[in-house]
């Protein structure tokens, strides 16, 4: 007989395996964290000499559940600014709070908590998309979980990291250190779309390729993002990231709520992992994804809670019933997503998602010992019918709750035995979590008035560049240097003539920055006014680091389109002051050594103020291109026949204070 050291007996054996085998009165047979084999309880019992064996009990033995898209950390935001926008939610409270209270210690603990609930819910693996990535694989790998675990990276300054650059260096040290553990599989992820840029989608789409690992991604959640798409770029977000180059990589794309047919063709091409995550996105209003249309394609869907800040549970079974319901809903079919496909999206298939199927999701020899036990003898489940033998999927997916399950193990490791956690205490982490609860509560009381939460709560508030690299200087008379744009010895990418007409509102508190609303007015060559604009700009207190003589200015700035009147804001704002500066400008966009540089020639009318000024400024997302383009505004100031220019310091709305005061 063969020797083993643990056999499973006595258990309705669900193995999820291509054939979808079941053995109603099955066992299993596992060495060194191996499964080495599958069947009847009486062969098993003929062929293997096990050093222990485990009585199921009559018990359902089922593949560890595979939870494909969350944000492990975030238990510790549970529950926090329910029922509001995503705008809302997402600008005015969660990434606040993020900036405020986000740590490696705040990882660890939301983490280990977040472990403790997920084994608890009969998940073994999981793909998690967060900050301080790093310590979340610590805490993961000593509770003995498996997962896919990705390093965000976003155009925004974030907790971990003033740029993406850094963000980018964290992803591959992250890689390079735990590539190849046994449990932890490292992967880039780059946000979304619309929190990246072209450069660091491509960026980490290298890095992914490089080292050959997953990259994890949001795309198409909201049908605000697929519309903003079609306007600004005139496609579809997939075809898009495609064009970049994204597919190259081992996609694992979260929502994929607004795809087409088309999108999912490309999906299913690229090989991509897709996440379906029905709580989120009914709790959110995001939507209802096309999960039928694309299991029929063949695109590898696996199911996956999202983070508990927007479900606000990491209940697998809660997700695999909703999955179910919603498809026959949005389909009007009740005959869609059967429950042995959803059981299969919630294993081996979404095992695919995450590219760890040859190692996971399945009850098959030479897969890895990763299984739950579940107890259907319970009131809710009962009575059982069994002139179908796949009854049992039924009773998985639509009567099994979490608390079912009564063990869980992985890599051949016990981490839930008889409903008791072996490898975490969360009574200390749910302690330490109430605290931390208090701080949070205390910080955004006080900045319940914040000017930030208030143009968030208006709607279509977005965070502009976070570096702003500019000169300025004086300009006696501009008529020379009109002349010498003019010319076409420039690159000039366009130019405008507008008026500007700024009200300035200030606070108390100088950390609220400066509300800045204004209403533009283009003039064209006969000086009448063709079009206008109004919009609301929150310019946070700038951060300097000083170039020579330019500054690259590191601070916050949120923009949103204002449609409501001046005297709206002025009471919704309730600033402590107010000034106004109007000033007439004249815009180029120019391309000099192959970076782009906007050139204005002001002049300022209200406080009227003599003579006239040259600014020369450009934004970006980038830290190291800030740092190249600082040092090219000086050699574009020498070209333009100013290098020897009188400098201003300060920006218009300070350089106005002083000279009025």
């Amino acid at each position: 007989m063969k020797k083993t050291d643990l056999l499973l007996k006595n258990a309705h054996v669900v193995t999820m395996d291509d054939s979808f085998h079941l053995f109603p009165d099955g066992a299993v047979a596992i060495n060194d964290g191996e499964i080495v084999s599958v069947g009847p309880t009486r062969d098993l019992l003929a062929e293997y000499q096990p050093e222990e064996i485990l009585d199921c009990d009559g018990k359902v033995l089922i593949p560890g559940l595979i939870n494909a898209h969350t944000h492990a950390a975030m238990t510790l935001l549970r529950g926090l600014a329910d029922d509001r926008r995503l705008d809302v939610w997402l600008l005015g409270y969660i990434m606040p709070v993020e900036r405020e209270f986000v740590t490696p210690e705040f990882c660890r603990l939301g983490t280990l908590i977040a472990c403790a609930e997920m084994i608890h819910s009969g998940i073994t693996c999981f793909a998690d998309m967060y900050y301080f990535e790093d310590t979340v694989a610590e805490a993961v790998a000593e509770v003995g979980m498996r997962g896919v675990l990705g390093q965000t990276v976003m155009k925004f300054p974030s907790p971990d990291a003033e740029s993406y650059e850094d963000s980018l260096a964290a992803a591959r040290e992250f890689i390079k250190r735990w590539r190849g553990h046994p449990l932890i599989v490292p992967s880039v992820a780059p946000h979304a779309p619309y929190t990246c840029t072209e450069q660091i989608l491509r960026d980490c789409t290298d890095l992914a390729v490089e080292f050959d690992v997953p990259l994890h991604i949001h795309i198409s959640e909201t049908l605000q993002e697929v519309e903003d798409w079609r306007e600004t770029y005139d496609m579809l977000v997939i075809p898009w990231v495609k064009k970049l180059g994204l597919f190259e990589a081992k996609v694992l794309a979260a929502h994929c709520v607004h795809i087409d047919e088309s999108e999912i063709h490309t999906l299913q091409h690229a090989g991509a992992g897709v996440s379906h995550n029905p709580s989120s996105n009914l709790k959110i209003a995001s939507g209802f994804a096309p999960v039928t249309e694309m299991l029929e394609h063949g695109v590898h869907v696996g199911i996956g809670t999202d983070g508990a800040a927007s479900n606000n549970d990491l209940d697998m079974f809660e997700e695999l019933r909703l999955a179910s319901f919603v498809a026959k809903a949005t389909t009007h079919d009740p005959t869609a997503a059967p429950a042995r496909q959803i059981m299969a999206m919630a294993t081996r298939i979404g095992a695919k998602a995450l590219y760890l199927d040859h190692l996971t999701g399945s009850l098959e020899a030479g897969k890895r010992a990763d299984l739950v036990l579940v107890d259907l003898n319970t009131l809710h489940s009962r009575p059982h019918f069994d002139h179908d033998p796949d009854a049992i999927y039924s009773r998985l997916v639509y009567a099994t709750k979490s608390t079912d399950v009564t063990d869980v193990m992985v890599e051949g490791r016990w981490l839930l035995r008889d409903r008791q956690l072996q490898t975490i205490e969360p009574e200390p982490s749910l302690r330490a979590a109430a605290e931390y609860a208090k701080r949070i509560d205390a910080f955004l009381i006080e900045r319940e008035d914040s000017v930030v939460s208030k143009l968030v709560a208006i709607g279509g508030a977005e965070q502009e560049e976070s570096y702003e690299v500019q000169i300025k200087v004086r300009l006696p008379e501009p008529a020379a240097l009109i002349e010498l744009l003019d010319s076409g010895d420039l690159d000039i990418v366009r130019s405008v003539h507008y008026r500007e007409y700024d009200t300035y509102y200030t606070f108390d508190d100088p950390g609220q920055g400066r509300l800045r609303y204004r209403e533009d007015e283009y003039i064209d060559e006969a000086g009448e006014v063709y079009n206008d604009r109004n919009r609301l700009t929150l310019i946070g207190p700038a951060a300097e680091r000083e170039f020579a003589q330019s500054v690259l200015l590191s601070r916050s700035r949120y923009f949103a389109p204002a449609t409501h009147s001046e005297r709206f804001y002025r009471e919704y704002f309730n600033p402590n002051h107010e000034f106004a500066i109007h000033k007439d400008r004249l815009r180029w966009l120019v391309r000099f050594r192959e970076k782009e540089f906007f050139i204005n020639i002001d002049r300022l009318l209200v406080p009227e103020i003599e003579g006239y000024f040259l600014e020369i400024k450009t934004r970006t997302w980038s830290r190291r291109d800030a740092e190249e383009k600082a040092g090219l505004i000086l050699a574009l100031l020498e070209s333009l026949g100013l290098e020897g220019a009188q400098e201003v310091t300060q920006e218009y709305p300070d350089l106005v204070l002083e000279t009025t005061s």
